[in-house]
């Protein structure tokens, strides 16, 4: 049964604007969100959405794109990403669309973080998990065992417990899913990567959007478009942009 809800079913306009931010181009985010936004509330007369729930919707739209500039600075730097993204949306965004408490659980205890971050990390990686941690904990131990986030977020628990990767990335900021699930995250990250000229990652990913339900027509859509957006930015890849497998 088609809905309003099916606007923000569409993942294009997440794919666009991280693609656009860590491009160097959050003026190009308000832009995206207004479209979709109009896009949205053309639908709510359509299916003639009573008032509350056409809240929630609008709603729901500016805060999967708040989520998605968020957890694309993990990857593309919080200044340029998510802090400059940010702005520009925050400037576009009605003030009965802002947020203004964490949508995160702040107690929970670090430990539990860190339960969660790994499951999430291992859902989404799949069968080449171990060879990804082995990668991050090779390249430099505190990149995989060091958890910042107990510095960052409490101060209260020692430098030698938690993992920063599977804390920090996979169990505070990526594994939070309530407002971007699984696989919009996952697209995220492709959009994120690909404007990043960063193919290694890209493969990860790609294969990681697969794996969290995209069919192939849909992971090549998502690498099209975040490719499009990136060469309108300026982007530019030494080596090409993987192809989806």
């Amino acid at each position: 049964m088609l809905t309003s809800r099916i606007v923000l079913k569409n993942p294009w306009y997440i794919v666009a604007s991280v693609a656009f931010a860590t491009g160097n181009r959050p003026d190009a985010v308000p832009r995206i969100f207004k479209y979709v936004l109009t896009d949205l509330e053309k639908a709510q007369t359509q299916f003639k959405v009573p008032a509350e729930q056409a809240h929630a919707e609008k709603l729901l739209l500016a805060r999967k794109m708040r989520e998605s500039l968020f957890k694309s600075g993990m990857v593309a730097g919080y200044s340029k990403v998510a802090i400059n993204g940010l702005v520009s949306l925050h400037e576009a965004t009605p003030e009965e669309l802002r947020d203004t408490k964490p949508l995160r659980d702040t107690k929970i205890p670090i430990e539990e973080v860190e339960k969660k971050g790994t499951a999430f990390f291992r859902s989404l990686y799949g069968e080449t998990a171990d060879g990804v941690q082995n990668l991050l904990d090779a390249i430099h131990p505190d990149m995989g065992r060091c958890s910042v986030y107990c510095v960052v977020a409490r101060l209260n628990c020692s430098l030698s417990t938690g993992w920063f990767s599977n804390t920090i990335a996979y169990g505070s900021v990526y594994g939070f899913t309530e407002i971007t699930d699984t696989l919009e995250t996952s697209y995220t990250l492709v959009g994120t990567l690909i404007a990043s000229d960063t193919p290694r990652q890209v493969n990860w990913h790609l294969a990681n959007a697969r794996r969290c339900g995209a069919s192939l027509e849909q992971g090549k859509a998502v690498r099209q478009i975040a490719m499009e957006v990136s060469e309108s930015a300026g982007v530019r890849w030494r080596d090409g942009v993987p192809e989806v497998e």
